[in-house]
């Protein structure tokens, strides 16, 4: 109990009591708990679900160190001035896990908002729901409805596993099934997970403002970070992610090799934009997955469209460093598009011909130009086997030149030498010479000061 005294001229006027572990603002959350208290740190419920059924905007709820086999389902809203918060209780440990909710069709999910707005989820691991149902999608934090304003941050998402050939599983997949608006997701790590046909991190739908940003994505059978449009998740014409952010994230052992859903194929991206439109893509890193960025559309007649792919780090990746367009005929492309300043380094590490940039069907209109680029094992620099594209522009790359070693440079099916390459796509500013960087052997791409990279982007 605190005591205090109110003193004025000397004499004291009255004295007030206070117990300070009863806060409005905040609900605690204990195994050691009973939900029939009132959520106070010396009287803590028992269960998430009571918790979130007492969270009222501007409210804090901690939970206190232990394992919890509970889902957490976000019962109500914030307010801008008055957000709702869930986090461990100062540096504890809280683990949600998976490993005792029944297993059943549809959706499963650990922590779930459905139509929610001004909630931030901090700190939590998230860990262990498995399925053998094909019917069943597992998720480890699941947004959906026409939310808006959510922070996830600093979370751990592992050990999502489906093991069905037709299975379906998320680390954080963020719907928009209505109109939903300015997502965050940052400083969260999904590692360690299953996924069938599905992604690690996800945004689908009609989403519009998001930032991804500074999240270490790891050592998962499927896509890293996706960014996915026109596929009827939404009704409204808006189906589609656009107007966001993906900075500063670390990408790396992506691939869906051995995945029941894809067999020994390297089809898993780092970072996807499949159908997006006016996304930045920069300053991320991604190395030894399948594809590094793939920035396309699936669905024929539309497009991945006014992307900005700048400043990335992609190396020693298994079948390209970026690709564009669409994998088949079949499939949608890219327009409008900017791939500038970024580190291609010895991608193609199972010679699967794609090279360090594989240009596909239906690119438009998209401009590649001050890249640093070195061959992998295929030498192969660019990789374009098709002629379904038109109007795109390259100019101001530098291509790393190796004693010893020749690079080809396959246009429409054509291998050509650097010379070829630049006169039959009108690209006289490119340069076949060292980089020069730091020391690329430890992965230190940064460049010297005598470098041409830095005269040419003069």
């Amino acid at each position: 109990m605190l005591l205090l005294f109110l003193l004025l001229g000397g004499a004291f006027l009255y004295t007030v009591w206070i117990n300070p572990s009863l806060r409005a603002n905040e609900i605690h959350v204990a195994l050691d708990g009973d939900d029939v208290q009132d959520g106070s740190r010396k009287n803590p419920v028992r269960t998430l679900k009571q918790a979130a059924a007492l969270a009222k905007p501007g409210t804090t709820v901690y939970v206190h160190a232990g394992v919890y086999t509970e889902p957490l389902v976000v019962k109500n809203s914030g307010t801008k001035a008055k957000p709702v918060v869930f986090r461990p209780y100062r540096n504890d440990e809280v683990i949600l896990s998976g490993k005792k909710l029944k297993s059943q069709d549809g959706t499963t999910a650990l922590i779930t908002m459905d139509g929610k707005a001004y909630v931030t989820i901090r700190g939590f691991i998230i860990e262990d729901i498995k399925t053998k149902r094909a019917d069943e999608t597992i998720i480890g934090i699941y947004l959906t409805g026409p939310s808006h304003d959510v922070t996830l941050e600093q979370n751990t998402v592992r050990r999502i596993e489906t093991s069905s050939k037709d299975g379906n599983g998320h680390g954080i997949a963020v719907y928009g099934t209505e109109p939903m608006h300015d997502i965050t997701l940052t400083k969260n790590r999904v590692e360690d997970c299953r996924l069938g046909s599905s992604e690690s991190i996800v945004l689908n739908g009609d989403i519009r403002r998001f930032t991804v940003k500074e999240n270490r994505v790891s050592r998962n059978d499927n896509i890293g970070i996706d960014l996915i449009g026109h596929e009827g998740v939404a009704t409204s014409g808006t189906d589609y992610v656009r107007d966001g952010i993906v900075t500063g994230n670390i990408v790396h052992d992506i691939s869906s090799y051995g995945n029941p859903a894809y067999g020994n194929a390297y089809a898993a991206g780092g970072i996807y934009v499949d159908g997006g439109k006016n996304i930045d893509i920069i300053n991320n890193t991604v190395y030894r997955s399948d594809i590094g960025i793939e920035v396309t559309s699936e669905h024929h007649g539309k497009y991945a469209e006014q992307i900005n792919v700048v400043g990335n780090t992609v190396y020693e990746n298994n079948y390209t460093g970026i690709a564009i367009g669409g994998y088949d005929s079949k499939r949608g492309g890219t327009r409008q598009t900017v791939i500038q300043q970024n580190v291609l380094y010895r991608n193609d590490t199972k010679g699967e011909d794609g090279g360090q940039l594989l240009v596909q069907h239906y690119v438009e209109t998209t401009r590649f130009e001050e890249n640093t680029v070195t061959a992998g094992p295929s030498r192969i620099m660019i990789a374009n086997y098709v002629s379904s594209g038109s109007t795109n522009q390259f100019a101001r790359n530098v291509y790393e030149k190796e004693s010893g070693k020749t690079s080809d440079w396959i246009w429409e099916e054509d291998t050509l030498s650097f010379a070829a390459f630049n006169k039959q796509v009108i690209d006289a500013t490119s340069l076949y010479t060292a980089p020069l960087y730091v020391n690329a052997a430890d992965y230190d791409f940064r460049l010297k000061e005598n470098s041409p990279v830095l005269k040419l982007r003069k």
